[in-house]
Order: C-alpha cells, then structure tokens, then sequence
C-alpha cells in the first residue's frame, strides 16, 4: 500500500498579508510571477502553452487560489511539475493538495528531500534575531517535515531544469541546505528563491507595503550565514538583468544590480543580524 503524504504536525494558516497579496506580474512572456499573501510563486511557460511548470507552492490552504491563478493562465491544462527552491512552510504550502489534484512530480535538491519526505526537521526559526515584528512571531512558523513520499524526486545532475528549456539551476545554501536558484543565461534570467529578496522579509510595514529593498535571505530562518553570503556572490557574478525572489517584487536593470552590489559589499551588515541563535 502506497505512503500516505502528510504535512508536518505544526502546519497552520498564518495570517500575514502584504498589499501585494492577490497580484500577478508577467515578468517576462513566459515569466509569471503571483503573490499569496506575503510569499511569491511562478508559473513559467508562455501563457496559453501546454507546457508549464509551478516554482514553489505558496502559504498553506492556498491550493484553490494557485489553482484558480494557473487556470486564468493555460485553461484547463496542467503543469507537468512542481519544481521547489526549497521546501520552507511557505513555499511548500499547498503542495500536498496541488499534487492530489493535478497527479505531477515535484522536483527538489537532493539536500532538500529529507526535509519533504518526512525525515529532517528544518532549524528552529529564531524569534530572538535582530528584526522586526514578523522576526519576533517567526516562533509561530512551521518547521516540522511535510512528507511527499515518493511524489519528489531529485533535480537532475547535469544541472538541467525538468520542463525549462535553457534554464540551469544552481546550489545556493545557507538558507537551507538544498536552497536552489535557476538561471537562463541567453537573457540573464534568474528565478532567486529565498537565496536573496527584495524586501526587508522580518519588518513588518516593509512586508507589507513592498517596500522594494535588495537584502539577504529571511534571518528568521537563515541557519547558515557563511553559506548564504557565498551563494549570494555567486548570484552577483552572474550579472542578472532580471530577478524574481520568494519575497518582494521583482527587480531588473539598474535597480538590481545596484541593489546586489550593495548587498554583497555590506553583506555583514545589511543581511547579517546582530545577534541570534544562528551566528556563528
């Protein structure tokens, strides 16, 4: 008899917003960025095709509205897969439900599969970092495994993207141990994750007003600074002319190479806190 998929013990709705909850930006023509609540998600492949994909799987209990917004999209087709850059609460929120419906795979790191089937808990979350309001609840976040069973499977070797066609993706950990970011050279495309974001993710008035703002990875959640600094180099080095992240709006052009070049050169004192269980 099959495994049963189940989410961890301490999955709930939390209710947080941000005035971006509910809107879609096409980034590219085949780029389609969507916020739920205070996280994003991306649907890449050109609207109306009958090849699709589903990056990351929004808050918990939003199945019926990631449905409704890939519906508007391509109709009636489904993606072929669901491919995570991680597997935090609020970016595997719905997943169980959407895999149930549309009968896909879902694709993560190799490092990450321990922590959706069941068998790792992430760190702790660390309301006692340096932040704001959303730092101090982060106590409330869920960090126990959800368990895809044998519905996940590993990300291709060879750096290849199952279903994205000239995208490669790239081990960028710190936030978590198999946190993946995917890249399209020919237009310099990059699909982030929570590797960096462009909102300052522990405020809470810049949660939610959007306020754009190029920072590092969640510190709420970031157990490894080390890591997350040398991923986010890594990222710069790629030039990126566009960047859609897990947080925030997504930026191009000036506004984010600036905006990286910042956050690498003060990466210490713009994305590190000041004091919090993870330093060191």
């Amino acid at each position: 008899m099959e495994k049963e998929m189940k989410y961890g013990d301490d999955y709930k709705f939390i209710p947080a917003t941000s005035i971006g909850n509910g809107v879609g930006v096409e980034v590219l023509s085949d780029i389609y960025c969507y916020t739920i609540q205070i996280v994003n998600i991306c649907l890449f492949g050109e609207k109306d095709a009958d090849d699709f994909v589903l990056i990351d799987a929004g808050m918990p209990n939003s199945a019926e509205e990631i449905i409704k917004v890939t519906e508007s999209r391509y109709g009636n087709r489904q993606p072929r897969a669901i491919i995570l850059t991680h597997g935090h609460f609020d970016h595997v929120g719905a997943i169980l439900e959407l895999v149930n419906y549309w009968n896909i795979p879902v694709y993560a790191h190799e490092l990450e599969i321990p922590y959706l089937t069941g068998v790792k808990s992430y760190p702790e979350p660390d309301p006692s970092v340096e932040g704001g309001v959303i730092a101090k609840v982060s106590g409330l976040f869920p960090n126990e495994p959800i368990d895809l069973t044998n519905h996940v499977k590993p990300l291709p070797a060879d750096g290849t993207v199952p279903f994205m066609a000239d995208f490669k993706w790239l081990h960028t950990p710190g936030h978590t141990d198999g946190h993946v970011s995917f890249f399209r050279e020919k237009d310099q495309t990059l699909i982030v994750g929570d590797a960096f974001v462009t909102v300052k993710q522990d405020a809470l008035y810049k949660v939610f007003t959007q306020e754009v703002e190029v920072n590092g990875p969640p510190r709420y959640f970031t157990p490894d600074w080390e890591a997350s600094r040398k991923s986010v180099e890594k990222l710069a080095e790629l030039n990126p002319i566009v960047a859609v992240t897990g947080h925030g709006q997504p930026v191009s052009g000036e506004g984010l190479k600036t905006g990286l070049k910042r956050l690498v050169d003060g990466f210490d004192n713009i994305a590190v806190p000041d004091h919090g269980k993870y330093l060191n």
